[in-house]
């Protein structure tokens, strides 16, 4: 059963009290879900449309867009230097959702990367992601023909967060035995796979010209 209220139109009718971005956006979003329990159109909705209007007055007192897009090419590049999956193997991600998604996502992120610092077909290997329950971090794993490294927080502290060993296939889950790296190993790809092609003694990746025509 539909129901609405005046609320919306109320406030759309008198913004003069709204002048940051955080509440702006804060009544489009209420307004919207207002619409929703009413059965109406936010896109058409004249108090959503007028929230949101001023939520583009708000932004105009930003700088501007080149400034804006500057600043955003600059916090990439600072992300990139102090990656949050180093901060969040150190803090942990138990019992913070918000935390372990974005500690899956990068950790995917750095296991393919691992595996084009190894050299590996794209089809020759898995990244898989098992968030496991609340208490625990899960893990993400990178399983090749010859190779399988694990990311996970487990009981062995610092410098244990990633457990590689060499494999026979992809149906191998148990082969050699574990040896362990730290995450800062994992998040320098190229090093880290000198050290797994050292270490377990991993075939050589095929020459390109070999791969072009052989």
């Amino acid at each position: 059963m539909h129901y609405d209220i005046a609320m919306r139109h109320q406030q759309a009718l008198d913004t003069s009290g709204i002048t940051t971005i955080a509440a702006a956006l804060h009544l489009v979003e209420a307004a919207i879900t207002d619409c929703r329990n009413a059965g109406k159109d936010p896109e058409t909705d004249p108090a959503v449309v007028l929230l949101a209007r001023h939520l583009g007055v708000v932004c105009e007192r930003q700088p501007a867009d080149t400034v804006l897009r500057r600043k955003c090419m600059d916090e990439i590049a600072e992300i990139r230097q102090n990656p949050a999956l180093r901060t969040l193997a150190y803090r942990g991600v138990s019992y913070d959702e918000a935390a372990k998604r974005v500690f899956h996502q990068e950790g995917r992120h750095a296991m393919r990367r691992l595996a084009e610092a190894l050299e590996l077909d794209p089809g020759s290997y898995d990244v898989r992601s098992d968030k496991g329950g609340v208490a625990i971090s899960g893990d993400i794993t990178l399983h090749g023909e010859e190779v399988w490294v694990r990311l996970s927080l487990g009981p062995f502290g610092p410098d244990h967060e990633v457990a590689f060993r060499r494999v026979r296939g992809r149906d191998d889950h148990f082969g050699d035995r574990n040896r362990w790296a730290s995450v800062n190993e994992l998040l320098a790809p190229e090093r880290f796979a000198e050290r797994l092609c050292r270490e377990l003694r991993l075939s050589p990746a095929p020459a390109t010209s070999a791969r072009l025509f052989g």
